[in-house]
This record gives C-alpha cells, structure tokens and sequence, in this order.
C-alpha cells in the first residue's frame, strides 16, 4: 500500500445506533474506490469489516475493523465500530485515535438511543464530525423528517448539504448544495452517476435549503455574512474553507444523505470526508516526558510515540495490537519501548489492516494506522514509544462494566486453562473486568451488559476450547445475632491414653460495626492462658459458616468468662473444639438472622422515563433518598438498593429507558433480609450444600 504523508491522510471512525449500516458503507467505500470488485453483504456473512465468526454468525459488529480506503490521492483510515451499548469499549477506544466521524442516521428511524449516544462521546473528544443519512432508499424513508428529528436532538447546528432526489424506491441522487449540481445514479448499484440540471420539480425546495446552509456558513464569519446579504457572490472554494472552520469549532454539523445497499451517494460523502474533516497532520496530541506535560505533532522526523488502541488474541499468530501514530515512524525491524510498562520491545513486521488481511509494510507513518504481532507486554492503552524514550500518552477512557457473571468451569482440563483464557480475554476487550468474589469464591467476569459477557465467552471457547457454565453470582449474605446470650460447651474424648478435654462458658452479643471481637475476663485460672488463644480460634472457625444458611457471622463479641481444665488431657485441640462448639451452640439461641449487602445506586436516565424507573426501584425494595437534576432533559436517582434486586438491573435499565438510562452501583452496608425472604434464601443455602443448586 502506498505510504502517504499526514496532510493525505484523514483517520475516521464510523459511528451509529445498532443497524444503521456503518459496515455496509464501508463496504460501498471499498467498491466504489477501486478496491474490490464485489460489494460485500454483513448478512452473508461476505463483508471485509465482520470477519470473525462470530460476527459472521450474529450479522452485527462486535469489535473495531480498520480498512484504509484510498480516494483523491488520500488514504482514509476507516474505523467501523460496534454500535450497540454492549461494546461501548470499542467506541471510546476508536474516539481516542480518529480525528473525526461519520455518525449514520437511518432515515426511516430517525435520531436512535445510539444516535445520542454517539454524539455525546464525539462531543466529549471533542471530534469534528458529518452526519450521514442512510437507507434513503428504504420505504418510509422521510429527509425532512430525520432532520427535525436531529435538530430536535442537537441544535441548529445540523446544516444539510445535500438535498434528495426521490425518496423510498424512487431515490435515486443528490442535489449538492454547495456547489448547486445534481448527481443521479445508475440503476444498476455499480456506483456511477451522472451530473444532470437540478430538476424543476425540486427547485424551489433546494433553494430554501440552499440559502439556509449558506446563511448557517456565513454568520459565523461577518464579512461573508455581509456579502451574502449584499447579494455579493461567495465562491465554492470559500464557503468549502468556511464550512471546514464551522465543522471544527461545532458550529456547523453537515448533513449528508445515500443508500448504502446499491452504492448511491457514497463517492460525495467520501470526498466530503477528505474536504471537510481534519487531516492527520492537524492533530496535536498531549503527551508527558518524565512527568512534564508536552505536545506531539505529527512529524515524521520526530522520535516515535503510538498508541496501542486495539488488541486481538489471534490464535495462530499470537497477540496483535493495532496503533496510532501520533509522531514519528514506527518501523519494522526495530525496538521500541513501552512506556506505560517500562519494557522494552523487539519489533517485526508491521502492517497495514485491511480487515482481516495484514499487508506487509516497512514502516507507518506519522498519521497513520497499522498493526504488529508478537509483543510480550502491549496491551490496548498502552504508548509504544522509541527505544530509550520517556513519552507517556493519556491512556484510553473505559466504561464502567455494569453486569457480573459468574463462570463455572465444565470440566477439570477447563478449570486447569480457565485463568489464562480470562487473561487474554481482558487484554481483547479492557472493558471486561475479571475478578473473584472474596466472600463467594466465584470467579465473576464483568461488562457491559448481559450480551457482552456472553459473547466474549463464546468466543473464549471458540478459541481457546475452554467450556464454561454461566451464572448469576451469588449473594454475598451474611448472618449475625439480635440479642445477648450465654453458652457452654464440655469437650471431653477418651479413648486409651492421653484424652481431651476443654471446658468453656461464653458470653455472646451484637457488635454494631465491627465484624468480630473476642475478649476473655477469666479470673482465678479455671482456663490457663494459653489456651485462649486456641478458643478464640475455635470461635472464628464457627464465624466462616452460620447457622441458617451456612454464611459467614458477623458483628458479633464473644467473651470468654470461665471454664474448666485437665492437667493431663487438656491441650490446645480440646479448647479449639469447644469454644467452636459453644459459639454454634449459642448463637442459636441468640436471635440469629440473615444479613443482605445494600448498594448506593445512581440512576442517570431521560426526565420521560422518570415514572417508569422509580416504580421499578420501588419493586427492587429501594429506598430512593433524592432526584438531583442534570442538563439535556436528564435527572440523576440516588438510592439504596439490595444487591439481590440488582443482578440483571443493566438489562432491566435498558429495557425500560430503551437504551438510554445508566448507572453505577457501589457496595454501602448490610441490612436484615426481610422474613419473608429469609425462608427462601435458607431453601437455596440447603439446595447447594447438597449438590442440588442449579
């Protein structure tokens, strides 16, 4: 592939609700420029973009692709990215690296949660962007209608550009409205179009729009605005120079519409892309040298700094990363250093991406996107750097997860590979957390959604054959007292020889705060001392597993306060033995009652969906304590909740806000589980310790 200089080159990432066609238009980018003869079809399972099998299988994105697309002497870096919320990850890793976007619309939806959603993360990377009406040839396909609908969503702001000729069957072009000239397409899809007059039908509505777009343009530079009102004529060249300023500052977002399926009106959107969105060489990029903040640009001359941005476990040629590169050249056969590790690296071959197909390079460029196989230490975020330098770049945002699963595996040999499985999964996909649950044992895998987890797992097992049972994690409840009691156990064992014997009273009440107390006001050596560290330990054997349901006891004080000894059969052992069997013996006398961890819960969801998600806390027995108001229609829950009630709450969330809520969950306190609860929780505790749990 030819290697292009910074100002040729444009790193774009295709963003979008799930659906809207962001693989399908890279597929038409790749026909209509030359580089396949064959339009491939995400259905089918024959598009460059979604190669893994399991993108194949399901017909939707599941991770980030890169296909450099070349055009008017430029290369575009094309980034087609997940768009549905479970793979958020892919989208904060994409927005780090790209230096503008193309947010798809479909016309007969209009603005989706995922329209939303993708333009409040590229405003928050502050990303110059184009809006791309797609489907345009679909039935109930409605222009003016989508574009209340994304003026309804984000302002004024969004200028058409482009005005269409037909609509639903009948779509069949563009009228361009910066340079006044109408494109009709073959009948065939084969991408070609003629230049034909504006037809007279449509005149009057292109010149509404026409005049809307120029004043949109011209009142953000006054002496445009004063030659337009003087009817002075503003050239092609200027209003394309004003606009590119507008798209960079925010003021002006352009919309642009086609039909992916049949190729209609995708060569303008790609020369729009190199016309109107930032070059490579116009990023600057925040960096720190031994701890001082500094600027990078793209030189090549410069020392290398990239950033690995996506990492995939291959399982035959070992980890790729793919990276940006933000100043310098990263070369074959050279070291380099990862600076966010402090390891050095030997390089091999890089490559370009085209998909799935790697094209052998001697170096990328400063600007550009590749990839390299092999590394031992890089991992997605991370700088790779030149050999012996100090530049560190910011690491990439990742998503909350928001769903836990718990992972049983199948067999002993799955057991034995499980943990490097998981290892590599994380690397893949950062916004996967691994963890154990101390107080369960479970291994938990964490995302962003039930669907996420479950397809990484699948694809855990495709590719490294390690089988698991998937799971709800279970509840870390507790057990503890509600009233003071005392308690008296005698361990006396003969059996030919020395014997045993331990002799101990307790006395056992609630602890507010603290887990566990042992204390001892044994008077006139009925105990010796030294055995009571041997009751003491007897005691908190007993705390790993209650009485009701076999969870761990808490807040509980134990007071050893007399007892009785053997001179000869009397050892640590005896002791142990009854001050366990004193404290199970007491505790049940003392009110026993289970305990369930609460979380604090905020809620961040649309003011219409209010109504809905309180009464839905309310069935989670939530106990909600505010409602703080946000920006853009939006208000924040604050609340408690038990954990029980909030197992499957990211699907229900979803569900509920379609899409549009969020929240996050932190663990506060303990609180009784209520009695008509407890039975069941009791039955299930009974279930598992037989092996009968499912």
């Amino acid at each position: 592939m030819k290697q292009y200089p910074a100002d040729r080159i444009r790193n774009v990432g295709l963003f979008s609700h799930g659906g809207a066609g962001k693989t399908s238009l890279t597929e038409a980018f790749l026909f209509v420029s030359g580089a396949t003869s064959r339009l491939g079809n995400a259905q089918d399972g024959t598009t460059t973009s979604d190669h893994d099998p399991d993108e194949i299988r399901r017909g939707m994105s599941i991770s980030t692709s890169v296909i450099p697309i070349e055009w008017e002497d430029h290369k575009i870096n094309v980034l087609d990215v997940p768009g549905y919320a479970d793979f958020l990850g892919e989208v904060h890793a994409a927005m780090r690296v790209v230096d503008g976007a193309v947010i798809l619309v479909d016309a007969s939806a209009g603005v989706e949660v995922g329209t939303e959603q993708a333009w409040r993360l590229a405003n928050k990377y502050n990303l110059p962007r184009l809006l791309f009406v797609n489907k345009m040839n679909r039935e109930n396909a409605d222009f003016p209608r989508t574009l209340e609908s994304l003026r309804a969503a984000f302002g004024n702001r969004v200028a058409p550009i482009h005005f269409p000729i037909g609509s639903d069957k009948s779509f069949r072009g563009i009228v361009d409205l910066l340079t006044n000239t109408a494109l009709v397409y073959h009948d065939n899809a084969d991408g070609g179009f003629e230049t034909v007059p504006i037809p007279e039908e449509l005149q009057g509505d292109v010149e509404t729009y026409r005049r809307a777009l120029i004043e949109s343009i011209a009142e953000h530079n006054e002496e445009l605005m004063v030659r337009y009102l003087e009817d002075d004529p503003i050239s092609d060249d200027e209003l394309f120079d004003e606009l590119r300023s507008c798209i960079a500052d925010g003021s002006v977002t352009p919309m642009l519409c086609g039909a992916t399926q049949y190729t209609l009106c995708i060569q303008p959107l790609l020369s729009a892309i190199i016309r109107e969105l930032p070059a490579a060489a116009e990023r600057t990029e925040p960096a720190t040298v031994n701890g001082d903040e500094t600027t990078l640009t793209a030189d090549e001359n410069a020392p290398l700094a990239a950033l690995a941005f996506k990492t995939v476990a291959d399982p035959h040629v070992g980890r790729v990363n793919y990276f940006r590169v933000f100043s310098g050249s990263f070369n074959s056969h050279s070291h380099v250093t990862n600076t966010s590790k402090g390891e050095g690296e030997r390089i091999g071959q890089v490559f370009h991406a085209v998909g799935k197909d790697h094209v052998p390079s001697e170096s990328v460029g400063a600007g550009d996107i590749g990839g390299v196989s092999k590394l031992a230490t890089v991992t997605t975020g991370d700088t790779i750097a030149a050999d012996g330098s100090s530049i560190v770049l910011e690491p990439i945002s990742t998503p909350v997860a928001s769903h836990s699963s718990a992972v049983h595996p199948k067999t002993k040999s799955d057991l034995d590979k499980l943990s490097q499985a998981l290892v590599r999964l994380h690397e893949e996909d950062p916004s996967l957390v691994i963890s154990r649950d101390p107080a369960t044992g479970e291994t938990l895998v964490s995302g962003l959604g039930e669907p996420h987890v479950r397809i990484a797992l699948e694809r855990m097992s495709r590719r490294s054959g390690v089988n698991v049972d998937l799971g709800l994690p279970r509840v870390a409840y507790r057990e503890t007292i509600g009233a003071k009691t005392t308690s008296e156990y005698k361990h006396k064992k003969q059996t030919g020889g020395a014997g045993q014997f331990g002799h101990v009273f307790l006395e056992i009440e609630p602890l507010e705060g603290v887990d566990f107390e042992f204390d001892d006001r044994v008077v006139g050596g009925s105990i010796p001392k030294g055995y009571f560290p041997a009751v003491e330990k007897g005691i908190r054997e007993a705390l790993n597993s209650g009485p009701l349901a076999g969870y761990p006891v808490v807040n509980v004080r134990a007071v050893l306060t007399d007892g009785s000894y053997h001179n000869v059969d009397s050892n640590e052992m005896a002791f142990k033995i009854a001050g366990k069997e004193a404290f199970k013996k007491g505790i049940l006398a003392a009110n026993p009652a289970l305990l369930e961890p609460v979380h604090t819960l905020r809620v961040t969801v649309p003011d219409s969906f209010m109504g809905d998600v309180m009464s839905d806390l309310n069935s989670k027995r939530a106990h909600v304590s505010g409602v703080v108001p946000g920006e853009d229609g939006e208000s924040t829950i604050e609340a408690q909740a038990p954990a029980a009630e909030l197992q499957r709450y990211a699907t229900d969330l979803r569900s509920i806000t379609q899409g549009r809520g969020s929240f996050s969950a932190s663990f506060d306190h303990y609180q009784p589980v209520p009695t008509h609860l407890a039975e069941a929780i009791k039955e299930e505790s009974a279930a598992r310790a037989n092996g009968h749990a499912a």
